[in-house]
């Protein structure tokens, strides 16, 4: 494995691209032609990776060049990339960040994993007689959504099997933290860029809503420098931090109108499921309105699809 720390980058098609890590004593390079995040922005700097490590492991290592970071170069899919993976102690650590609940991430893992694996024993004989040595993984995604959920939450491969197997050979626990609002204040004290990363986006999300969007970031990047709170960072990247922080919101809004429109679509099926066996009997509109708690002119509308969709199939 290089020596050579290296962060990779995505860019629009998703296609990953590599760029050095720099050091402490360096500006971060942008390359404006990737999407990344500003949590990939913020501790792609192994200084500050180095202080969430501590954070996170109780430990106090001082010195940023023993972590080797190996985040995954090349995307497995197009929709799907790495955030930083990095060793230290003799371990794999894996650490994603997601402002949205994502209960695929087990299976986002474990792909990530074998592919760190594979390319770690590219010259080893996997089918020699002597054991190959590989550093055991940790999994940990940082999550700042607006849906509230516990400090920490355990997510297993095993809720995603199709049925319940107690001797299914196969488990991928990966531990998400909540870092929003008032959750994990103990481990944002222990990392003062995590802290500060957690308030810029809080300020980010509570302008959103009395505010355009790029007005609401230029508001919260003002305030947190005015505060102190990642003031270098954002006075030195400040054009980059607000491209950064106009996309992800976008891409969050937009994940979550997609979850919104699905949830109401499939409530629409109910519905026009139960309306269908209600006038199979019989029934008035007026008598199915009142036993599914819907409006007549609701009924109506859906009995109107009912019949359009009849009248396609029957064709």
């Amino acid at each position: 494995m290089t020596k050579e720390a290296k962060a990779a980058v995505t860019d629009n098609s998703g296609a990953k691209q590599v760029q050095n890590v720099p050091s402490a004593s360096t500006a971060i390079p942008v390359n404006r032609t990737y999407k990344s995040t500003l949590f990939i922005m913020l501790f792609q700097d192994k200084n500050n990776l180095l202080e969430l490590y501590n954070a996170i492991s109780g430990k106090h290592y001082t010195d940023p060049e023993i972590l080797e970071i190996n985040t995954l170069e090349n995307a497995i899919y197009m929709t799907v990339k790495n955030d930083i993976s990095f060793l230290i102690d003799g371990r794999l650590s894996l650490y994603e960040h997601q402002s949205t609940y994502n209960p695929n991430l087990p299976l986002r893992f474990l792909i990530y994993i074998a592919k760190l694996y594979s390319r770690m024993t590219r010259n080893a004989n996997l089918y020699g007689t002597k054991v190959i040595r590989i550093p055991p993984p940790e999994f940990l995604i940082f999550y700042n959504g607006r849906e509230e959920l516990p400090d920490r939450t355990v997510l297993n491969l095993s809720d995603m099997y199709e049925k319940e197997d107690p001797h299914a050979g196969l488990e991928l626990s990966a531990v998400m933290l909540n870092i929003s609002g008032k959750h994990n204040q103990k481990l944002k004290e222990a990392c003062r860029i995590l802290k500060e990363y957690a308030i810029y986006t809080d300020k980010v999300r509570k302008y959103v809503e009395e505010m355009e969007l790029a007005d609401a970031v230029e508001q919260a990047i003002r305030e947190c420098i005015a505060e102190n709170v990642l003031r270098e960072f954002l006075e030195k990247h400040r054009a980059e931090a607000k491209e950064l922080s106009i996309f992800e919101y976008d891409q969050e809004k937009h994940m979550r109108q997609e979850r919104e429109e699905a949830y109401n679509d499939g409530v629409e099926t109910t519905l026009i499921t139960q309306i269908r066996k209600k006038l199979a009997k019989g029934k008035s509109t007026e008598v199915i309105a009142d036993e599914l708690e819907e409006t007549k002119e609701r009924v109506l509308e859906l009995i109107a699809k009912i019949r359009q969709e009849d009248a396609s199939t029957s064709k």
